[in-house]
């Protein structure tokens, strides 16, 4: 089953169970081992890990769904449903902050004294929010009435991708011009590494999940992915692009113009993913909890992107999103 499907399948029982799973931008290699990694998840669910293998949870102060998470200017971030934004300086202690939208919130990013958060368009158009600071918020149009999954930023450009192919670039996050992909199908994930900007998404017209390439986040090219699976989330380190994706699905790329098939050792869907410290973390959050299935909670972690080793969460919940600061 696809991603749609289940979306549709939930909404009968009146849930809103739209998420992205793509993933933290990572854009830098890390090599420090003082830094702090962050997962948020369902009901509020932050957990922390100094080493990406001993995790602790977190005290959020909200239920809400959390969907991602980026961390810059000393902050981490974290927005999640019904316009939630979180803020903290330590991963411990977390503030709630004013939004000003209630339209479900997924991806973020930081770059040029900008954070860039997107989402929702539960009210006409894609959520584009700006802020200096993390604490004061902006809402910006986006010029698109689809949602918008995920950002990142690179080139002197913030690149975001959605919904039906939907790409947008901006030099400040504030005025966005729409850019042709040449695909039809859901992006779900976007990062850059080895001067390309690499993005991942569905494959519902049948074929290997979509990935397309640029160089300079206007003009992209379509690849041939040879993944059998939709694509969720990627990230860029240590010279090497990951993908992750449903059923445990992993896949490795030099280049992020072709994948190679990589074996995770679990069956639950995979949703964020990171570098630092050296090391690849990506967590999971399972479709088929809405129904009967287990929900999630895996992290895996990995120091070449090919071989995987399962750590102790401790929670089940669903986990979508995971990033790094040094």
């Amino acid at each position: 089953m696809n991603k749609v499907l289940y979306i549709i399948l939930i909404s009968l029982f009146s849930l809103t169970i739209i998420s992205c799973k793509s993933s933290d931008d990572s854009k830098t290699t890390h090599t420090t081992s003082s830094g702090l990694f962050v997962a948020v998840g369902d009901n509020g669910t932050i957990l922390t890990s100094s080493d990406g293998t001993t995790w602790t949870s977190r005290t959020s102060g909200t239920t809400y769904l959390l969907d991602g998470i980026t961390y810059a200017n000393s902050t981490f971030v974290v927005m999640g449903y019904n316009g939630t934004i979180l803020t903290s300086s330590d991963g411990t202690t977390w503030t709630s902050r004013t939004s000003g939208t209630t339209n479900n919130l997924h991806r973020g990013t930081y770059e040029n004294s900008t954070f860039v958060v997107v989402g929702d368009n539960a009210t006409g158009s894609g959520t584009i929010l700006t802020s200096p600071d993390g604490t004061t918020w902006t809402s910006r149009t986006s010029g698109t009435s689809l949602r918008l999954w995920d950002v990142t930023y690179a080139n002197s450009t913030f690149v975001v991708v959605g919904m039906t192919g939907t790409l947008l670039t901006s030099s400040d996050g504030t005025s966005w011009t729409s850019r042709t992909s040449g695909s039809t199908e859901h992006l779900w994930g976007i990062t850059y590494g080895n001067s390309t900007f690499v993005v991942v998404g569905d494959n519902k017209t049948g074929g290997a999940g979509t990935l397309l390439t640029s160089s300079d986040g206007t003009t992209w090219t379509s690849r041939t992915s040879g993944a059998s699976t939709e694509l969720w989330g990627v990230t860029y380190g240590g010279s090497t692009f990951v993908v992750v994706g449903p059923s445990g699905s992993i896949y490795t790329s030099s280049d992020g113009t072709s994948l190679t098939s990589r074996t995770s050792g679990i069956t639950n869907d995979l949703w964020g993913i990171t570098y630092g410290n050296s090391i690849f973390v990506t967590v999971s959050a399972n479709w088929n909890k809405y129904i009967g299935g287990s929900g999630g909670g895996d992290i895996l972690t990995s120091s070449d992107g090919i071989s995987w080793t399962s750590r102790t969460s401790g929670t089940t919940e669903r986990l979508h999103a995971v990033t790094y600061k040094e």
